[in-house]
């Protein structure tokens, strides 16, 4: 009987903790978890068992690498949410797979994504020829982003620059340079980019937000 509570009380525990660690992740899909989030939850999930189960197992030897391996989701996430770069190397980044309506073979062999993963994916969007695609990319979640030939791309807003960084893709999508976005960007006065925070473009209109700044600035631009 004694055994039976302590296994109990370990697991109500095991629980409260477990579910302030998802709560720190915030809320996300299932399909928005990182490979960060996915391992960790993985590996506590195991250890959890551990600390239940096992009654010879203290319970601050079986929390132990539990609160570490928190520790370290929790600080790589920090530093993620602060560094674009750190973020790529942890997440992924969105890779193209068709440009200009021509399939990028060499970005599928990267990801180990093949032509019946385009296809699937391509008929779940009521398309059923890869012909009416102009640019599609794989996003960090797995799911293909897909533009088609006779979709007008200033319909999407597409983030240009994301944390200072800008974004090659989502430039070539609308077809512009980099060197356009600086002239642009230097014309309303924003000469750093890392200054930056977000800046998307819509139908020749401009949205800013600088970094660590609540004020927005949104500027008409004709094309």
């Amino acid at each position: 009987m004694t055994e039976i509570f302590t296994i109990l009380l370990r697991t109500i525990i095991v629980f409260i903790i477990i579910l302030m660690f998802f709560r720190f992740m915030g809320k996300k899909e299932l399909g928005e978890l990182s490979l960060l989030d996915i391992i960790v939850s993985l590996m506590i999930a195991e250890l959890a068992v551990i600390a239940i189960e096992d009654p010879d197992v203290s319970m601050a030897r079986g929390l132990a690498p539990i609160f570490l391996l928190i520790f370290i989701q929790v600080t790589l996430t920090f530093i993620s949410l602060k560094n674009q770069k750190f973020r790529d190397v942890i997440e992924g980044r969105p890779v193209m797979i068709i440009e200009n309506g021509k399939i990028n073979q060499k970005n599928m062999r990267r990801q180990r994504y093949n032509i019946d993963d385009v296809l699937f994916q391509l008929r779940e969007k009521g398309i059923s020829d890869i012909r009416e695609v102009d640019y599609a990319m794989l996003e960090r979640s797995g799911n293909l982003s897909i533009f088609k030939k006779d979709e007008q791309t200033s319909l999407f807003t597409l983030p240009l620059i994301q944390d200072g960084v800008i974004q090659d893709e989502h430039l070539m999508i609308i077809k512009k340079t980099k060197e356009w976005l600086l002239t642009e960007l230097s014309k309303m006065g924003y000469d750093r980019i890392k200054d930056i925070f977000y800046c998307s473009y819509m139908k020749g209109e401009f949205f800013i937000e600088e970094r660590d700044k609540k004020k927005t600035k949104q500027t008409d631009m004709e094309m």
